[in-house]
Parts: structure tokens; C-alpha cells; sequence
């Protein structure tokens, strides 16, 4: 029963992250065809950060607090609504005031439900069935890989409107998935006797994000150093499309770019639990920080597409270490009715280095080129690796 509950879990992550790819990876692809120029593409993906930023806290305190509605129920709801926002997206052929407000909301709740779906499996490990996040998280980089070699592909071929015909396959089959996690992790509750703070929230223990922050200061800060180094992860996310085309590359070229990272990620998600009995989070974080600042640093000398695949094999070590002992790590030092806000805290810095890549990101494209936004990325990467160095083994 709980190899079968891994297995469908890894499903919903597989499809969480077709999703991302579809919606965010090929963001710049859909809205410049729109006729949307980059600083405007900037601003709407900022705007998407910055509202999920403002989302991601209420829905956490929701998961940890009530006793009502569930991790899984938030996520249905929030799934409903991604149907017919993504839904609406193919009827949508010009800029506009509406085509901008739909995307911007869009984008805004699939970004919000990250921390969820990645504090399900928490939840289920301390209700008794085991799951291996890091595994079952390596099949959401399979299926990236997937999805953006096939809609890069589809959409040199049939047109950007590809893009969100397929997201709405993807989110109808994301929340199938989730429903048969569910059902068999509720069989699975018949068999073993779940952890009280599983289906009891303390109320006592429950704290609200104030007091979080307030007792978990080195912690804050540590999250800082995480939205600098991100910040060149959400810049070739959301603008690689730019940077391709700046050195002779296409929208065919960029998904199977992106089929590379994220075949590349597999190893580090798949073998984290191994890696963690060996090396500490903390040890793993620095490392991949290291990582990061490879990355983009050897992005930004590219001179040719094929530049940019070696550049790309830093991937191996900085985004599955990066993001995996991160998240292990805010579950490691939280307390009880501390657990979904550490993990909110820590993807809402990633969030919010989304919202100053999207607005800073456009603007550079617009005013400096591809090569200045890259430099600019390697800086802020090392500055905040000095600040990971500085504060990790504190927390």
C-alpha cells in the first residue's frame, strides 16, 4: 500500500511540474505572441510572485490551524480554479487588460501550490506512510523534462495556443492523481494509527506568521540568502527564450534546454535520501549555492547554444540539492505548528526572487540585453551564498 502511495504522490509532482513548465516556462513564449514586450512580460510574472507571495501565507496558516479543511481540499479548490483560468487563456489572442489580470492570477495559485503539495508528503510520513520526497520529487523533473521537449516542440509547429490546451490537460490530470493519493492514504489510515498532530492540530502549538518570524530569526534571514541565489534560477526560467535568441536560438531549442536540466536534477532528487545520511542540509545547501553561481556565471560566457548545455551540467549538483535540503531543512529545525509555515517561508523567498527577476529581469532585457541580466544574476548569486556560508549552521 505505501509503494502504491509513493507512486501516485509522485504522480501528483510529476504533473504539479508539467504544470509549472507550462504555465512559467513557457510564460515568455505564450505573451510575447501576445504582443506583450519583455518588461511588460516582467511585470505581469512579478505580479503573479508577488500576489502568490500574499496567497502562500494565508493558505499555510489554513493547513496548519483548521480542522476543517485539509492540505488535499485547499488543493482541489485551488485546482478548480487553475481549470478555468487556463482554460480561459486560449481564447485570448491580444494584450489586454483581461488576458493580463487572468495570467497574473494564474500564475499567482499554481506557484501557491508548491509549499502545499510539497508538505503533503510531511504529513503523510508523520501519519504513518512513509514517502520518499526526494524520489517521487525526481519524477516531477521527468516529467518537466517531458513536457517541455514535446511543447516546445508543438508549438513551432501548431502555434502558442498549444500552451494552454495542454496546461488544462495537465491540471485535470494533476487533480486526478491527488484524488487517488488520497483515497489511498485514508485506506492506508484503517491499517496504521495515525500521528495525533496529523488530523488534531494543536491549537496551542499552531502560532501565527508573526510569532513564526519572530522565533525563528537566523531562520529569516537564512531565507534571504535563498531568494538572492535563487534569483538566476527564476531569470532563466522566465527569460531563456530571450537568451537563446540572443545567441541563435529557438523556442525547440529552449524546451529541449529544459529537458536537460531537469534530466539533469533527477540524479541529486532521487538519491537525496541516501545523500542526507552522509551530508548534512546545511552542508548541501552551501554546496549547491556553489552550484548556482557556476550555472549562470558560465551562461553568461556563452557564446552558442551548446555553450549553454555545458553550462547547464552545474544543474547535477544546484537545483536538487539546492531545493531538496532546503525544504529538509525547514522540517528539520521547526517546531510542532511551525512545519507548513517554515516550508511557506522558504518557497515564498523563492517566490519573491521570482518577483525581482520578473521586474528587474524585463527591464534589463529591454535596456541592456540577455548579458547584462546574466551578470547581474551571477552577483546576486554570490552574494547570497556568502549569506547561506554565514548563517546555515546557526539556524
Amino acid at each position: 500500500m505505501n509503494r502504491f502511495l509513493n507512486f501516485t504522490y509522485a504522480a501528483v509532482q510529476g504533473f504539479y511540474w508539467m504544470y509549472f513548465a507550462v504555465i512559467i516556462s513557457f510564460a515568455s513564449v505564450f505573451l510575447l505572441d501576445r504582443g506583450y514586450s519583455n518588461s511588460q512580460i516582467g511585470f505581469i510574472l512579478a505580479f503573479a510572485n508577488i500576489l502568490a507571495v500574499l496567497i502562500q501565507p494565508v493558505l499555510a496558516d489554513i493547513a496548519d490551524r483548521s480542522k476543517k479543511l485539509s492540505l488535499i481540499s485547499v488543493v482541489h479548490v485551488m485546482g478548480a480554479a487553475l481549470i478555468l483560468g487556463t482554460g480561459s487563456l486560449y481564447f485570448m489572442d491580444q494584450r489586454s487588460i483581461v488576458l493580463t489580470s487572468v495570467f497574473v492570477l494564474t500564475g499567482a495559485l499554481q506557484i501557491s501550490l508548491q509549499p502545499l503539495i510539497n508538505s503533503i508528503a510531511f504529513h503523510f510520513s508523520k501519519a504513518g506512510s512513509y514517502i520518499n520526497f526526494g524520489a517521487t520529487r525526481s519524477v516531477g523533473s521527468v516529467a518537466y523534462a517531458f513536457i517541455s521537449s514535446i511543447l516546445g516542440v508543438l508549438v513551432l509547429a501548431f502555434g502558442t495556443k498549444t500552451i494552454p490546451l495542454t496546461g488544462v490537460i495537465v491540471i485535470v490530470l494533476l487533480l486526478s492523481a491527488l484524488f487517488l493519493t488520497d483515497k489511498l492514504f485514508k485506506k492506508e489510515l484503517t491499517v496504521h494509527i495515525p500521528d495525533s498532530s496529523f488530523d488534531e492540530p494543536d491549537e496551542d502549538a499552531a502560532i501565527t506568521l508573526f510569532q513564526f518570524m519572530k522565533r525563528n530569526k537566523i531562520f529569516v534571514v537564512l531565507t534571504l540568502g535563498i531568494m538572492l541565489v535563487f534569483f538566476q534560477n527564476a531569470v532563466i526560467n522566465n527569460f531563456l527564450i530571450q537568451i537563446l535568441r540572443n545567441i541563435g536560438g529557438d523556442s525547440s531549442q529552449m524546451g529541449r534546454l529544459f529537458s536537460f536540466m531537469a534530466l539533469l536534477e533527477m540524479p541529486g532528487l532521487f538519491f537525496f535520501s541516501k545523500l542526507r545520511k552522509r551530508f548534512s542540509s546545511q552542508a548541501m545547501l552551501k554546496l549547491s549555492s556553489l552550484a548556482f553561481i557556476g550555472k549562470v556565471f558560465f551562461t553568461y560566457l556563452a557564446p552558442s547554444v551548446g555553450f549553454v548545455y555545458l553550462a547547464f551540467l552545474f544543474q547535477l549538483i544546484s537545483f536538487p540539492l539546492f531545493l531538496s535540503s532546503a525544504v529538509h531543512l525547514a522540517d528539520e529545525v521547526m517546531e510542532k505548528g511551525e512545519a507548513v509555515k517554515g516550508q511557506s517561508l522558504v518557497t515564498g523567498m523563492m517566490t519573491l526572487s521570482g518577483v525581482f527577476a520578473s521586474l528587474l529581469g524585463g527591464a534589463v532585457l529591454d535596456l541592456g540585453g540577455p548579458s547584462q541580466l546574466l551578470l547581474i544574476s551571477t552577483v546576486l548569486a554570490v552574494i547570497g551564498t556568502v549569506s547561506i556560508f554565514l548563517t546555515v549552521n546557526r539556524v
